[in-house]
């Protein structure tokens, strides 16, 4: 099978994105943009995604001559911007945090192409069933959740925790795939291309 030549560069490390591009025939070279996910000062967590997004698609502008994407994710639970776990400790609260009740998974996309840049951002409501203590422990040893947003994954093992989602899965993965492949046209980036995946 051949391989195609890349359509997009994505301005990500994750290999989620990467393979959800994949799932729908979009080729890619990856450039990863290191940009501060500091939140700002009041800043809420739609912006906060959005900014990420748009600085990441942004940065790799300038190395590449494909359309450009960046992507972020963020799990907010009362108000809280949830990233990335520190330790096991932070992990273990994060996911305490969330056990037993509902939260919201926002995933922004930026593609910067002909059209300049455009972008979107969507809310996932996520439903955890209650998460023991023991549990939560024996998740984080598994060393899944050391680089996830909120401390997990719910493509992953943390699947079995998820009672209900609404919304798009593949956002909560990593990129809401109907509404980037919409974007993605727009720009005029093929799918569907043979040998991608």
């Amino acid at each position: 099978m051949t391989i195609s030549a890349p359509v997009l560069c994505l301005a990500s490390a994750s290999p989620r994105r990467r393979a959800l591009l994949a799932s729908i025939g979009v080729p890619v070279t990856v450039q990863p943009c290191d940009i501060d996910e500091t939140p700002l000062a009041d800043e809420l967590a739609t912006a906060y995604v959005h900014r990420l997004a748009v600085a990441k698609a942004q940065a790799a502008v300038p190395l590449t001559n494909l359309p450009t994407l960046g992507s972020d994710t963020a799990v907010v639970v009362d108000g809280r911007i949830l990233g990335k776990p520190m330790d096991a400790e932070e992990g273990a609260e994060m996911l305490q945090l969330l056990s037993g009740r509902q939260h919201e998974v926002l995933t922004a996309v930026a593609v910067s192409g002909p059209l300049g840049m455009l972008s979107c951002c969507v809310t996932t409501q996520v439903t955890m069933r209650v998460i023991e203590a023991d549990e939560i422990a024996a998740y984080w040893r598994t060393g899944e959740p050391a680089d996830k947003a909120g401390g997990y994954a719910i493509q992953g093992l943390a699947a079995i925790f998820v009672k209900e989602i609404q919304g798009s899965h593949s956002a909560v993965v990593g990129l809401p795939l109907f509404e980037t492949t919409h974007l993605l046209r727009r720009q005029g980036v093929p799918i569907w291309q043979r040998g991608s995946r």
